[in-house]
């Protein structure tokens, strides 16, 4: 399969996109390196993208950023920064992708723990990986040509415990296989419509 990897320098996608290049041609999409470059919070960014690299079979985003603060220093334009980025530069990624995938493709987003289970200043975060769960589910039922979609919702990974960890008391990193994993199971399998939730 031709699969777009977005966010494939990142913590998660680098190791995704190590297991998947084993059996599949994969396209290495980054804001600053990669084979292609893409702003996931620019729409004609996005229909660049996808212009450059043509039909593919299968998309992953493991990108996207959010406000993460105390609520007290939350705003409207706080909020915005992961609406733009992290929700709808990953819906827009399907919005524009739809016109590419080939017959039975697949799309996986990648949301987080945060939906479910929130943390001190994550209020952000959890809004916006809600919202994502959510548009998976709702557009799972529309997609045409067979074409599924999913969401990987990982919580803190091993990889990243380091920084990340002390925002998250009393949760067990998450081993990068099982995270990676998640991700094969979207691609390859034959899931749809699904949270897969790495916790």
């Amino acid at each position: 399969m031709k699969i777009i990897i977005v966010g494939a320098t990142g913590t998660i996608g680098k190791v995704v996109s190590a297991e998947l290049k084993k059996r599949h041609e994969i396209v290495i999409v980054g804001s600053k390196s990669g084979d292609v470059q893409v702003d996931i919070n620019s729409k004609a960014s996005i229909e660049k993208l996808f212009e450059t690299v043509g039909n593919f079979d299968a998309l992953v985003s493991t990108t996207g950023s959010a406000f993460f603060g105390p609520f007290s220093e939350l705003t409207e334009e706080r909020m915005y920064e992961g609406i733009r980025s992290k929700l709808m530069g990953q819906v827009n990624l399907v919005l524009e992708g739809r016109k590419y995938i080939k017959p039975n493709g697949s799309f996986t987003l990648t949301s987080g723990i945060l939906a479910e289970e929130p943390i001190k200043m994550g209020a952000a975060l959890s809004m916006v990986n809600g919202a994502i769960n959510s548009f998976v589910i709702g557009s799972s039922v529309e997609l045409e040509n067979q074409v599924r979609i999913n969401a990987v919702s990982p919580g803190v990974v091993e990889d990243s415990r380091d920084f990340y960890g002390p925002y998250f008391p009393g949760h067990i990193p998450v081993p990068m296989e099982k995270v990676v994993a998640a991700y094969v199971k979207s691609i390859e399998g034959a899931i749809n419509g699904q949270i897969i939730k790495v916790y």
